[in-house]
């Protein structure tokens, strides 16, 4: 049967192209909903950007049609109609407590549409929990905006578990490779042999889609830049992140657990040691993406330090580290081996032999997800480290952030790897923390 869905504004800033993901049934935006669009438009932020995309596209369906929008256009084959829902008079839910606000009128105008269609269901679909709370209050059937969305413990962890026989394991070091009988691996999931008669027993290894055998890992018995895994976990990352072959690795997990320090320990030596790369680019988001550095004193650099702190503490401390110079990243940022800078003017940008970082990716968007990976020119490695539990962005939750649905998408390609990792080795007391609060 088909559906009528009402958008909120909400849905429409998260996803533009959102109108286009409803298969046959027809979808309702509120007038109101245009005109909070409107507010947003002029805003150099993703925000600001989906808006005007939104308001295009809008645009381009009603000069198609040759038809007022209000009166309903196609949206194309095999899909269903948009229709502007305008009332005659603005009127106000007689329960609200503020009868101008907007979020309000756009829940009146979805119970309105209900109410003058029976024939079918009328779903209201927004991604604010409180509206979805009171539409559900006053009766009227309410979703958030499933497309993109992962739940974050459906999330793989990018780590399987393999029973074999006796002997195979000692095989497996001795040969360097095994044969998997189990079907459906993905390309480079990270897999722990262990033995039939003796779990303790146990090898290391990734499972190479190419040869369609699991090969040891390839982790330096010293370590990277003096760090050296402390768990199978870290192994399995520091593995992803030395594999030129691999040119996107996603790290999910919790505080602690070593993603960001791995992830630049990897850089340093792929850029500084081997050459691979011409150059160590590490970000992470202003939240918001796109604000304004000028609520901070001094130049870009001054401004920036505050967000990008975490960064110079890891490079401090993977230099502090045996007889490096304390100092030593300095001159290496000094000489462009290593930058570290706001994803705020990444947009237009290409990136061509360059070791990619970006730390806090949980608070990324799909799109902005998107937009940052398509940068890569020939020869980039991109990683993607965050905590889909730790998420300061707005717009975004543990189910929609762009960390995990790219983790996710990727996850059956040639060039992807993606660890989960749970194991905190920060400190005890951080564990503890992170387990406990």
């Amino acid at each position: 049967m088909k559906k009528n869905y009402v958008l909120d504004t909400n849905v429409l800033i998260h996803d533009p192209k959102a109108i286009f993901k409803f298969e046959d049934n027809d979808i309702v935006i509120p007038i109101y909903v245009i005109e909070e669009i409107d507010q947003f438009k002029r805003e150099g932020t993703e925000r600001g950007r989906n808006c005007r995309q939104f308001a295009r596209m809008l645009d381009e369906l009603r000069d198609k049609a040759q038809i007022s929008l209000s009166q309903g256009v196609s949206l194309g084959d095999g899909m269903g109609e948009l229709r502007v829902a305008v009332p005659t008079t603005r009127q106000d839910l007689p329960v609200a407590l503020d009868h101008s606000a907007q979020d309000h009128a756009i829940l009146k105008t979805a119970l309105d549409e209900r109410d003058r269609d029976r024939t079918r269901p009328t779903i209201f679909i927004t991604m604010d929990t409180n509206l979805r709370i009171r539409a559900d209050a006053l009766g009227m059937e309410a979703e958030t905006y499933e497309n993109s969305r992962l739940a974050v413990d459906e999330l793989e962890v990018g780590i399987t578990e393999l029973t074999v026989e006796k002997g195979e394991v000692d095989g497996f070091f001795q040969n360097g490779a095994h044969t998997p009988k189990q079907e459906g691996l993905t390309p480079n999931v990270c897999i722990v042999l262990k033995d039939v008669e003796s779990q303790n027993h146990t090898a290391l290894g990734r499972y190479d889609s190419v040869k369609h055998a699991v090969t040891p890992l390839r982790v330096p018995r010293e370590g990277v830049m003096g760090i050296r895994p402390k768990n199978k976990e870290q192994a399995f990352a520091l593995d992803l992140l030395l594999d030129d072959s691999i040119r996107l690795v996603t790290l999910v997990g919790k505080a602690g657990t070593g993603k960001t320090l791995m992830a630049l320990a990897a850089g340093l030596k792929k850029v500084v040691e081997d050459g691979t790369f011409t150059r160590m680019l590490v970000s992470r988001p202003v939240m918001p993406l796109g604000r304004d550095l000028g609520y901070l004193p001094g130049d870009v650099d001054e401004k920036l330090n505050p967000w990008m702190q975490p960064i110079f503490d890891n490079l401090e401390f993977l230099y502090s580290h045996g007889k490096r110079d304390n100092n030593g990243f300095h001159e290496l940022i000094e000489g462009g081996l290593v930058q570290v800078e706001p994803l705020t003017y990444i947009r237009g940008r290409s990136l061509p032999h360059q070791y990619l970082i970006v730390d806090e990716a949980q608070n990324l968007t799909p799109h902005e997800i998107k937009t940052i990976i398509t940068r890569a020119g020939e020869g980039t490695k991109i990683v993607l480290t965050g905590d889909p539990h730790q998420i300061d962005n707005p717009y975004v939750d543990s189910a929609s952030n762009g960390l995990s649905v790219v983790a996710e998408r990727f996850r059956t390609e040639r060039l992807a790897g993606h660890i989960t990792m749970s194991k905190g080795e920060r400190s005890e007391l951080a564990e503890l923390a992170a387990n406990l609060l």
